[in-house]
């Protein structure tokens, strides 16, 4: 075979058998096919799409790119939870440790943040000690001891789609939703997990935009897990408000721990909560409710006990930004819209967040909320507060917020999306 022939076939519409999937993938990764080409498959594949069963060999072809974890040596079902990405989306510091506690092993391959949309490793290396690189062994050691781990992917897991994503990132083809599912759920079908639940976000501070989009991603999804026979549910959650009323790093951090504490923003409890739930019942576990682990201390055991095995201080002061600027109410009324676009721009801005790969970020930079859409608000009531390392941070970062959030006398006709949107099974 050669590269040309399945670039033409796709470019033509025409469906990729297996066997040249299988090719494509393999050559590009040991660098027989070149990065143009790919990118020329690739936008071929943005165009003309991809049916079930070509993302499934792609899918595959991927994930035997690399190794396959395997937990088969534990006493527990393994559940794990894939998140597309939103701003104060920290559902997964909580979320891990309360499933933990409620009789699953969670084994969680997180990322780093990019642009708008914040990382979980990123929040939790604010956390002084805590490491996100783990060897399997140390995984395997610390889920044994804790219940939940959450680090990085190590280099032997699906190198291809490592590779493809950066290329994809400058190339104009993210948006492709065969490659995005593919993307995705390569390396949590090689993560390993014996259930899965995705958390597909909607709304302006997500990168699927409209239901209709988000539903065709979820469902492409759980379609790929089922058929790698992973037990796979997707929720169509909204993102066109921030999640909670932190939104960085560390900020974000000390709102988990106090959701584990049995307090926290209603929003996030709920939606950590019925997680919870998804995951215990596609791992066949009941005999706990996560609302009652959050209540009687039991989750936040677990957490100490997963920071604690990964080299984290749970107990130690979290960063602080040196510098912060107040955003106050222009009005008297009801806040009728937050952008969460807006604020994660804003919160970018600030240096919560990276412009590449391997930039660093400010642990203590980020935006507390101080009011919701449907809050009522005073006039000059602080709305937003902004904490930065670089007071000059503080013009591009308000920059973003112009005409991000809106006062009106009543709450905005358009009322923000239910939390959870819909619930998509195979």
């Amino acid at each position: 075979m050669d590269a040309i022939e399945v670039i033409v076939a796709k470019r033509d519409g025409r469906e990729l058998t297996r066997a040249q999937i299988d090719w494509v993938i393999d050559a590009y990764t040991k660098g027989e096919v070149a990065d143009e080409q790919m990118s020329s498959l690739a936008m071929a594949i943005l165009l003309n799409g991809m049916d079930r069963r070509e993302i499934a060999d792609w899918t595959q072809a991927m994930i035997r790119s690399g190794e396959r974890m395997d937990w088969s040596s534990l006493d527990r079902p393994t559940a794990d939870k894939h998140s597309t990405g939103g701003v104060g989306d920290k559902i997964t510091l909580p979320l891990a440790p309360l499933v933990a506690a409620c009789g699953a092993y969670v084994p969680q391959l997180s990322g780093r943040g990019l642009g708008h949309t914040g990382g979980t490793l990123d929040k939790l290396e604010s956390i002084p000690g805590w490491r996100a690189s783990l060897s399997n062994d140390e995984m395997l050691a610390v889920l044994r001891g804790a219940g939940a781990v959450v680090c990085a992917a190590g280099s032997g897991l699906a190198p291809a789609d490592k590779k493809l994503y950066a290329l994809r990132d400058v190339t104009g083809t993210v948006e492709a939703i065969p490659l995005i599912a593919s993307s995705i759920m390569s390396k949590k079908i090689a993560e390993g997990t014996g259930s899965l639940v995705l958390d597909v976000k909607v709304g302006s501070g997500a990168f699927m935009k409209t239901t209709e989009r988000a539903r065709e991603l979820a469902e492409t999804m759980v379609a790929l897990g089922t058929d790698a026979g992973v037990r796979t549910v997707a929720l169509l959650t909204a993102m066109d408000t921030p999640l909670g009323l932190a939104v960085g790093n560390a900020v974000e951090v000390q709102e988990s721990v106090e959701v584990l504490a049995g307090g926290g923003p209603a929003d996030v409890v709920e939606l950590t909560v019925r997680l919870a739930r998804e995951m215990l019942e596609a791992a066949g576990i009941s005999g706990k409710d996560p609302a009652d682990a959050l209540a009687d201390g039991s989750a936040m055991d677990a957490w100490r006990r997963m920071i604690t095995a990964q080299g984290g201080d749970p107990s130690a002061p979290l960063p602080t930004a040196a510098e912060s600027s107040v955003v106050t109410a222009p009005a008297t009324g009801v806040l009728s819209r937050l952008d969460a676009y807006a604020v994660g721009l804003a919160a970018w801005r600030l240096g919560a967040g990276r412009a590449r790969q391997g930039d660093p970020v400010s642990f203590g930079a980020g935006i507390t909320l101080h009011a919701k859409p449907g809050d009522a608000v005073k006039e000059g009531q602080p709305l937003l507060t902004l904490h930065a390392d670089d007071p000059g941070r503080f013009g591009r970062a308000l920059e973003a917020l112009e005409g991000g959030y809106a006062v009106g006398e009543a709450v905005a006709d358009r009322l923000p999306l239910p939390l959870v949107i819909d619930r998509i099974t195979p």
